[in-house]
């Protein structure tokens, strides 16, 4: 038990110096960020007037586990923007660690999988660092409040990543269910489940 507890607590910690910072959690105040979208824009949530806060989501165009949840991602805007939570979804790879992952390539995943939200290219890592991202896909539900984007669920969108309609814990759902009613977010964090992010070298 001891062993296993050291690997899980060294698997913590290695994570943590990848991306030079530990995860934020629920409670904790997320940063605004600045970053390009596939229309050269510089785009940051603070350009919402109207949300009341935003599905997060570290995303790329390669990882097979993001193609699993791409249609679940989509649905996730169509159904909570209109509600005040809109999906904003960062790409952080280093596209010389991942040709697959450029702004280029980003353009045309957008394009042919039809792409309503925004798609950010965190392009010097800077925002996967801060919030201490480790996977793609990696989803942190954040709400206004008193001024400051709180965080509110960090994790997985559900526990099936292979079939959505055998998913019988969809946390980013219920997190959001909540917090439109009101309510805490029972389940405030997960494991997210998906391809690492590629890091730059050096």
């Amino acid at each position: 038990m001891k062993k296993y507890l050291f690997l899980s607590l060294a698997g913590l910690l290695m994570a943590a110096l990848a991306t030079g910072q530990s995860q934020y959690k629920a409670g904790d105040i997320a940063s605004d960020f600045s970053l390009k979208n596939i229309e050269g824009k510089m785009i940051s949530m603070s350009q919402y007037s109207d949300a009341d806060g935003f599905i997060v989501s570290f995303w790329c165009n390669t990882c097979p586990v993001v193609k699993k949840y791409d249609q679940r991602l989509q649905d996730l805007h169509a159904k909570y923007a209109p509600k005040g939570y809109p999906v904003i979804a960062i790409n952080p790879n280093d596209p010389a660690v991942s040709p697959g992952d450029s702004w280029e390539k980003m353009k045309e995943t957008a394009a042919a999988k039809g792409y309503v939200f925004e798609y950010l290219f965190d392009e010097t890592q800077e925002v996967a660092r801060k919030y201490g991202a480790t996977n793609t896909p990696h989803i942190y539900i954040l709400a206004w409040k008193d001024g400051k984007l709180v965080v509110e669920y960090v994790g997985a969108i559900d526990n099936n990543a292979d079939d959505a309609s055998a998913a019988d814990k969809k946390y980013a759902e219920e997190a959001l269910n909540s917090l439109i009613r009101g309510e805490k977010v029972a389940v405030a964090g997960t494991r997210a489940i998906g391809c690492t992010i590629k890091w730059k070298k050096g």
